[in-house]
């Protein structure tokens, strides 16, 4: 297959991206705008590999988005290409309505018209608001968004319902938990505190710290898409979750233990608007029928994360000061060695 990744030098763009290259056989476009959290170093070593393609663009610009489809064959779309920050969401709804909304209809409308064989739409848990203490989300819970970034994920999800029912377009949505590894922008939690104890800053934990996430590993997550992609049915939803619910306080503690730092650290901060209290995902669908379960235990996945990071302070250091951004004009700027072919940048 041609595969037409979006958002693919983000984080779990980038690990699909260097998934797909191991596990397959497919020629990889990874169309992305970098934006602040979209970082090329993520995929260095990829450029090499002539089944891999970068283009850097916008989903929201509808000219380019049809070139790519038709100038590179595309037969598939995962499209991971969002604007993801609850906290950004808050302080800035329109930019996450305009290209998660607005993106995933132009998105939707090119790849409906290049006659894409696929179309897989990443998604998120939080489309479905939150739990009580009890109980976990299926796909059949109902969409009750509650930050500006989950509302607008959700009319993304409702955008390919709508293009399946509709227009009869082979559309699968996956909806997935809180995931974690290496390559996480640090503005997210894990990432974020790791940074901070490393540098001995104060680690600010949200209200009480009691909300409850389900964790996945991203090479988890990963596993699960390309199963969606190739063998999900037109039309479904699948849930993917780790089965790791976490409170938010205590796996800020097992960082810093695992990093032998001071718990004195944690500092408590105002709880965010419309917090949701508890996440957690059945994914027993995604097992009964593809046969995916996670591999990655949360001990053994969380060590692994907490030493890919302390290997790769430079990496982390770079991404904090926003020195990662020099990486595309060095390999593909004026006089690079991987230049942009025409129309392809």
């Amino acid at each position: 297959m041609n595969i037409l990744v979006t958002g693919g030098a983000g984080f779990i763009g980038s690990n699909f991206v260097r998934h797909l290259l191991t596990a397959s056989d497919d020629t990889i476009v990874n169309l992305d705008l970098l934006t602040y959290a979209g970082n090329l170093e993520n995929l260095a070593g990829c450029e090499d590999d002539p089944r891999y393609r970068f283009v850097r663009g916008d989903i929201k610009d509808r000219a380019l988005v049809r070139r790519v489809m038709n100038d590179f064959r595309i037969s598939a779309v995962v499209h991971f290409a969002a604007e993801s920050h609850v906290d950004r969401s808050v302080e800035g709804p329109e930019a996450f309505v305009a290209t998660n909304v607005m993106g995933t209809e132009i998105l939707l409308e090119e790849a409906r018209r290049a006659q894409v064989e696929r179309f897989v739409m990443v998604s998120t848990d939080e489309v479905y608001g939150s739990l009580g203490d009890k109980g976990a989300f299926t796909e059949t819970t109902p969409l009750a968004p509650n930050s500006p970034y989950a509302a607008s994920k959700a009319a993304a999800d409702l955008l390919c319902r709508a293009f399946h029912r509709t227009f009869g377009f082979p559309v699968l949505i996956t909806r997935c938990s809180n995931n974690y590894g290496p390559y996480q922008f640090p503005e997210k939690l894990i990432p974020l505190m790791i940074a901070n104890a490393l540098e001995d800053r104060p680690l600010p934990v949200y209200g009480d710290g009691q909300n409850v996430r389900d964790w996945l590993h991203v090479s988890d997550h990963c596993r699960a898409v390309d199963l969606v992609l190739r063998s999900g049915v037109p039309g479904e939803v699948y849930n993917i979750g780790g089965c790791n619910e976490k409170r938010n306080l205590d796996l800020v503690q097992l960082l810093v233990d695992e990093l032998g730092k001071s718990r004195d650290l944690i500092t408590f901060v105002p709880d965010r608007p419309g917090h949701d209290r508890r996440y957690a995902i059945d994914a027993g669908k995604i097992s009964r029928e593809l046969g995916w379960r996670p591999t990655v235990t949360f001990a053994a996945g969380m060590a692994d994360t907490v030493k890919w990071y302390l290997d790769h302070q430079d990496w982390l250091q770079q991404v904090r000061s926003g020195r990662y951004r020099e990486y595309y004009d060095r390999m593909y700027g004026a006089g690079g060695r991987h230049e942009p072919e025409e129309g392809r940048s």
